[in-house]
């Protein structure tokens, strides 16, 4: 055996399901936890609220109720996750949201311009709005924190001028109500259920089969259609839920997955594909980790700074979008709430570290429905609106705390 077969063993040696196993409990001890506290939080919630509430927490309704409010949270989380991946933050993104809103609300109702025409021009502002704050934190260096702080309340003006104080701007473009107050057709929700089901398990094997072909480490086969398996399950019940008849009166039919769910899929399946399958995906992943090295391995490291925070805004603009659809109007106040913490939070809760270098897309969907799952449960049980907050800040100081623990657990280990 030469010595370059010795210092590659690893990544050729054959793998089976037990040392797959091991393999991955060795990871999460050193600390490389992913998004395994967040699923088990989940699993958690679910079990605690349907105990607490078995009549209204896995109703139908409340179902498709959580899907709904988890839309715009965990689509501006998703655009955060390549700012948190650099260690960067982004404190507008929530008033960007609200300001993209306000403009396309704006132009549609006082313009009488088409939905596509007000969505385009609303996600071009947010892109712009990402530029400058990309421009000034990689190229004048300005830290994040102050640049994007500035911003938060410079937005807000910008907002409160458009609308003017006390004002409302309705949404009433079916196009745009629909998002979040509309069902997709139930053959249609289990025809895209079927085919996201397929798709990822041709995915995941075709992986594992040009792994083989180069003799590269992969894992089991076992292992790969187990958890194709488990997402074709987790599809089809979720699709099988939201195809049930909701409505509360017999002569109404109230049936499918809302249209905001496959706009999220959509976007998951683009992030998850830009950051894991892309040179600049691990570009990203490069500087997040250490940016001096990326800039010697020649990444142009102040266009990966600009882009993420424009990336970031323009998911802020299609947020905002979602919000508005969903209370099918826009306020001076929209987006200045507390949606930009629950987006950070349902990140960090999803497994992307703040130290920046780790995280996945899938991480805001998880998060975001922690989030939505403690707001919807605790509303059930009638808790107090201080509780909510302080259950939901000590959910947050948790999952910030395995991150760091977590990432001094690595550095012991020399991962």
């Amino acid at each position: 055996m030469t010595l370059a077969d010795a210092d590659f063993a690893a990544d050729r040696r054959e793998h089976d399901v037990r040392s797959a196993l091991g393999d991955y409990w060795d990871r999460v001890r050193s600390g490389e936890l992913g998004a395994l506290p967040a699923i088990l939080g989940l699993g958690s919630l679910i079990v605690l609220f349907t105990v607490l509430r078995p009549d209204t927490f896995l109703s139908k309704g409340n179902i498709a109720n959580l899907f709904t409010q988890a839309l715009p949270i965990t689509i501006l989380a998703m655009g955060l996750v390549f700012v948190l991946l650099l260690g960067e933050i982004d404190l507008s993104a929530g008033v960007a949201s609200g300001l993209c809103a306000a403009a396309m609300a704006k132009l549609m109702a006082d313009s009488g311009q088409p939905w596509y025409v007000a969505v385009i021009t609303a996600v071009a502002i947010g892109i712009v709005i990402g530029t400058a704050i990309g421009w000034l934190v990689a190229v004048v260096r300005i830290p994040s924190f102050v640049v994007t702080l500035a911003l938060f309340l410079g937005l807000q003006g910008v907002t409160l001028r458009m609308i003017g104080e006390g004002g409302t701007v309705s949404v009433r473009d079916d196009v745009i109500v629909a998002l979040a107050n509309k069902n997709i057709p139930v053959g249609l929700g289990w025809a895209l259920a079927v085919v996201c089901a397929v798709g990822y398990a041709a995915s995941q094997l075709l992986r594992w089969r040009r792994q083989r072909a180069r003799d590269l480490h992969s894992k089991p086969v076992e292992l790969v259609i187990a958890q194709s398996a488990v997402v074709a399950a987790v599809l089809l019940f979720g699709t099988y839920l939201l195809s049930l008849d909701r409505a509360p009166s017999p002569f109404i039919t109230l049936a499918g997955i809302p249209w905001g769910v496959p706009l999220v899929g959509v976007l998951l399946i683009v992030c998850t594909f830009v950051l894991g399958r892309t040179a600049y995906g691990r570009h990203i992943y490069a500087v997040g980790g250490n940016a001096e090295a990326a800039r010697r391995a020649g990444i142009n490291v102040t266009r990966i700074r600009i882009s993420v925070f424009m990336i970031a805004s323009g998911f802020a603009a299609i947020s905002g979008i979602v919000a508005a659809s969903r209370l099918n109007s826009v306020t001076p106040n929209s987006g200045s709430g507390n949606e930009l913490l629950y987006a950070v939070g349902a990140a960090v809760i999803g497994g992307t570290s703040l130290f920046g270098g780790r995280g996945k897309a899938r991480d805001a969907v998880l998060g975001g429905l922690v989030i939505a799952i403690i707001e919807n449960g605790l509303g059930l049980l009638g808790t107090k609106a201080y509780l909510s907050f302080l259950i939901t800040g000590v959910v947050l100081l948790f999952a910030a705390s395995i991150d760091a623990l977590a990432r001094r657990r690595r550095s012991n280990t020399g991962r």
